[in-house]
């Protein structure tokens, strides 16, 4: 535990650049920032930003690869929490809940916004989530169906992707109202019509 007299412990300058640049991201997308604006909230040169992350292109595929990480973990922890089919799908809602109670989007929701104006690699790193996410979705729907937990129509894959695409979207309009409590709504029975 850090106290009074001992040295904190330092962020790396380039963990501190992608905390910015993932808030920035996440409120205002992807072209809606530049390196100054993290200069600026950092108190450095943007010739600092640059010696870690030489382009925003970098810098996004950084961002990217990070997130996808963090989102693979929190799905680790629900399926290591186990419990029912529906069970672990409130808690994957959730985490989009999380997210938007702190005044931020999915990530990958607002890159996919500005999708036509992306880096390559980052079109394909913004795919990939959300192919593993449906991957992760399916699996899921598919021991839940099988258990007797769960009804949908049609493949996993499917209904996986209804749901992921929901979620986005509902994200993407309680924000625009100001009210997360319409996401919870659109959630809630997204997934009672399982």
């Amino acid at each position: 535990m850090v106290g009074f007299g001992m040295a904190r412990p330092q962020v790396a300058t380039s963990q501190r650049i992608l905390d910015v640049a993932e808030r920035l991201v996440q409120t205002r997308g992807f072209n809606g920032f530049s390196y100054a604006d993290i200069a600026e909230a950092l108190e450095v040169t943007k010739a600092s930003l640059h010696y870690h992350f030489p382009s925003k292109a970098e810098l996004g595929r950084r961002l990217m690869e990070r997130y996808e990480a963090a989102f693979a973990e929190a799905l680790k922890g629900i399926d290591a929490d186990g419990g029912s089919a529906r069970a672990k799908l409130e808690r994957y809602a959730r985490i989009y809940a999380g997210v938007l109670r702190d005044d931020r989007m999915c990530l990958c929701g607002m890159l996919a916004s500005d999708y036509a104006t992306l880096p390559k690699a980052m079109k394909e790193a913004v795919k990939h989530f959300f192919d593993e996410n449906e991957c992760w979705l399916a699996a899921v729907l598919e021991a839940g169906r099988s258990a007797g937990e769960l009804e949908f129509k049609g493949p996993a894959q499917d209904a996986a992707r209804v749901i992921v695409g929901s979620l986005e979207g509902a994200m993407m309009l309680a924000r625009s109202y100001g009210e997360p409590a319409r996401f919870d709504t659109a959630a809630e029975r997204l997934l009672a019509s399982l």
